[in-house]
Order: structure tokens, then sequence, then C-alpha cells
């Protein structure tokens, strides 16, 4: 486990390098942040001279080791327009973003589990019919129109839930979030179903489709034989080896989650990191851009990880390697 541990921490490395590289290139050679920095009459001196306070006036290549030096020390250097480590302010926004994304994770898992699962034991149902309805729904909605739905009728029309914000903080073993007092989980509540709506329609699909192929097995049909009760048939043994393939899409799903959660985070005015990185493209404030980039590029690396371990706690024949 740990040599194994080791190796994916080494190809991490590898992968974070190459994707440095490749997104500091393509963010400078697309437009010149300056010119967003001084207005449209700056002198040309002042242009010069702000040019070469950013270091933006030495060749690419330099500019590039200067990063991956300063880089390796933690810092990803200043952000142009909050003259703040660019590091820091993305990881004041990371842990809002995140709890938005789990927020909307467990939701999709508490509903769409149980959900598929009934779809497949029970296909002809009218039930069963009404969910597979509602998830062809769900996956054909776009975000930002499940969003504008969700504040109109909960919002507008009954008044029931707040429109935007992240509302009241509470502290647990040290951890600070909005999902531990009440008036937090009214203003969490909306945009996390907005944001996990899509990935519940998929689940009911992933687990009904897996659910049907695993209880057509021998073994299931034995246990069944051996007078087993019907949840543990369905639980133990079916559901588990349905896992596999739900695990890898919450996965990457959790991965996708955090990366692209601008839209809803804007449409919510939800604190975190999509207005950051949003105002940050707009602006070209190229340090902000990097470590928002690398942080994910990391945290995308930290759940393959955590897939791959957790595909060997639910199959054991797995071999890790």
């Amino acid at each position: 486990m740990l040599i194994y541990t080791g190796k994916r921490i080494w190809q991490t490395l590898i992968v974070l390098f190459a994707v440095s590289i490749i997104v500091f290139i393509m963010i400078n050679i697309n437009g010149d942040p300056v010119q967003t920095l001084l207005p449209p009459d700056a002198e040309p001196w002042a242009v010069e001279e702000l040019r070469e306070t950013l270091g933006l006036n030495k060749p690419l290549y330099v500019q590039y080791f200067n990063f991956i030096k300063n880089a390796i020390k933690g810092d990803m250097g200043i952000s142009y327009y909050q003259q703040v480590p660019a590091l820091r302010l993305v990881l004041e926004r990371l842990p809002k973003t995140m709890e938005l994304a789990v927020a909307a994770i467990l939701i999709s898992i508490i509903i769409a589990i149980p959900a598929g699962m009934y779809a497949a034991i029970k296909p002809e149902s009218i039930l069963s019919k009404l969910i597979m309805f509602s998830s062809l729904a769900g996956i054909s909605l776009p975000t930002f129109l499940s969003g504008i739905l969700l504040i109109l009728i909960f919002a507008v029309n009954f008044s029931l839930l707040p429109s935007s914000g992240r509302g009241e903080i509470a502290q647990f073993l040290g951890i600070h979030s909005s999902l531990f007092t009440l008036d937090g989980l009214k203003h969490i509540i909306m945009p996390a179903a907005t944001l996990g709506l899509y990935m519940v329609a998929m689940l009911i699909r992933l687990v009904r489709a897996g659910m049907q192929e695993v209880l057509k097995q021998d073994y299931i049909l034995f246990t069944r034989a051996k007078g087993m009760p019907a949840k543990i048939v369905y639980i133990r043994h079916a559901l588990k080896n349905t896992m596999i393939p739900v695990i890898t899409v919450i996965g990457l799903q959790l991965g996708r989650l955090i990366a692209f959660s601008m839209i809803t985070e804007k449409i919510f005015a939800w604190p975190g990191m999509g207005k950051l990185i949003l105002d940050s493209i707009n602006r070209l404030d190229r340090p902000v851009i990097m470590s928002y980039i690398l942080i994910i590029a990391v945290l995308f690396a930290a759940i393959n990880l955590v897939v791959d371990l957790l595909y060997y706690y639910f199959d054991p024949r797995i071999e890790l390697g």
C-alpha cells in the first residue's frame, strides 16, 4: 500500500510539472495583463516600468523557471490586482467551494443510490418509471436553468430558502463551515441541489444498470435459493458489487464539482473559488490563475488516489499497482 501510494505521489509530481508548463504557456500567449492594469492613455515609460516590476519583460522560459523556483517554496506570486499572495487568495476560497461540492455529493448519494436500487429491483413499477423519467429530465436540464427555477420556486414564490450568500458559520473540530448552523444549511440547500442535480440523474441510471446486471449473476440466484433475506442480498451482495463504477463516477464528479462550480456560485452569490477565477481570467491575473489550476490538479490526483484505494476495499481481488 505504501509503495503504491509513493508511486502515485511521484506520478502526481510529474503531472503537475507538465500541467504547469502547458498552463503557463497558454496564459502567457493570451493577452497582456499590463494593458488591463494601466489606463489606455498610459505613457510608454509607465508601461515598461510596470512590465519590469512584474517580470514580464524577461523571456518566457526565464519567467517559467522563476515561477517554478518560487512555487517549490510555496510562493505562487502576488495577485496583480489585490496585491496579496495568489496562493493565499485561492486557499481562502477553497474550503467554501469544497463545502458546496461535498454537500452536492452527499445529496446525490442519499437520493441516487436508493432510487437506483429501487428502479433496478422493481423496474416495472410506476415509481420506477417516474424515477427514470426524472433522471432523464435531470440530465437534460442546464445548471443555470435549474438554479434559476429553484430560486423562483423556493425563494421568490414561497420564501422558504434564501437565494444568495453562505449564511451563518460555526466551528466544529477546528472546521469552520455553514453546514454546522441551521441558517447555513438553509443557504446551501439550493446551490448544492443545483450543483448535484446532474449527478443525481447520472448516478440513478448508473446504479440501476449495474444492479440489474449483478442481479442476474449466479451467486445472487444462489443466495436467494438459500433463503437469505432480500435486504442482505440487495445491499451486502448486489449493491457492493455495483459500487466500483459508481465510486469512479463519484470521484471524478467531485473533482469536477470543485473545479467547475463557477455558474452555480455566480447564480447564488456563493463566495467560493468560482467568482475569483472568473474575475482573474477577465483581468489576466496570471498568478491567481496558475495557483487555481495547480491546486485543482492536486485535488484531482488526491481524489483519484482515494478512489483507487476504495476499489481495493470494495473488491479485494483488485491488485493495487
